[in-house]
């Protein structure tokens, strides 16, 4: 391509691609650079890197660090695991495999507070599951499944929310392999699994490698779910950034930003670096 096709290309990409290059990069300039002291809304600005030795030496912030990732790499891993069995099943079509399909999908049309809140009112201390536990004789008390200290409900959530986005990624690619490639692999011997690991796997890979990083930066950044289904006593790093912020100190939360920023972008780089390294070893195997 000569260098005036790439011009033309160029042009034609501007108007869009390169407003939202400009938004986005403004956006990540400021951020940087608060978090360096300077754009100070409260005082003056200086630029200093004293913001970045403060917070990270807190606690507070390797805690908020480690529970992110825990949140997010749970959350995609779970997401695709129960997304990739419901992909399978609905490859072919079958009666009932369109309503089947669009009652799987329909968390998508659910904002998440409202899912939160809905979930809440199910596992409250006097909710319908404590109730349901108490009636059929499991438990003779309530007890309180609220804020567990693990984020089980924050999981459920995130992987109720998620796993119908993982669910659309992966059906388009397992629709896509031949039905020739899958009998070849059947006539050869391979069972269902040895089909799955040595032919479905490898051929979505892509597909895979995309839902996990999309459902791992969104859950690693999430803060709706943290605040009304999170433990009370861990705080991620979107709330941590709200904290700071809301006690007038924007330049930790700059800090904090910046970081949510970098664990999201190298966090997702390595989980689909694992997801391919793991795939393509088994299918040597």
């Amino acid at each position: 391509m000569t260098w005036r096709r790439w011009l033309q290309v160029i042009l034609l990409l501007t108007p869009g691609l390169g407003l939202i290059v400009a938004l986005i990069g403004t956006v990540v300039y400021i951020a940087i650079v608060q978090s360096f002291g300077l754009y100070n809304l409260t005082g003056e600005s200086l630029l200093s890197a004293e913001h970045w030795a403060g917070v990270l030496e807190r606690r507070a912030y390797g805690r908020a660090v480690r529970y992110s990732l825990y949140i997010g790499i749970l959350s995609a891993l779970f997401s695709v695991a129960l997304a990739y069995p419901l992909a399978l099943w609905l490859r072919k079509p079958f009666t009932g495999s369109v309503a089947v399909g669009a009652i799987l999908k329909a968390p998508l049309l659910v904002h998440g507070l409202v899912a939160a809140f809905l979930f809440i009112n199910v596992i409250a201390y006097h909710g319908v599951l404590n109730q349901f536990m108490q009636w059929i004789g499991l438990w003779e008390g309530p007890r309180r499944l609220q804020n567990d200290s693990n984020a089980i409900g924050v999981l459920i959530l995130q992987t109720w929310k998620n796993m119908p986005f993982a669910l659309l990624i992966l059906t388009g690619a397992v629709q896509g392999i031949s039905d020739d490639v899958l009998d070849a692999a059947r006539d050869l011997g391979a069972g269902s699994m040895a089909r799955f690991r040595k032919v479905i796997a490898p051929l979505t890979i892509s597909a895979m490698q995309a839902a996990l990083v999309i459902i791992f930066i969104g859950a690693v950044a999430d803060f709706s779910f943290q605040v009304i289904a999170g433990p009370t006593n861990r705080q991620s790093m979107a709330q941590l950034m709200v904290f700071y912020k809301d006690g007038g100190r924007w330049h930790d939360a700059a800090v904090v930003g910046v970081s949510l920023m970098v664990v999201a972008l190298v966090g997702s780089a390595l989980l689909a670096f694992a997801a391919r390294f793991i795939l393509s070893g088994r299918r040597f195997r």
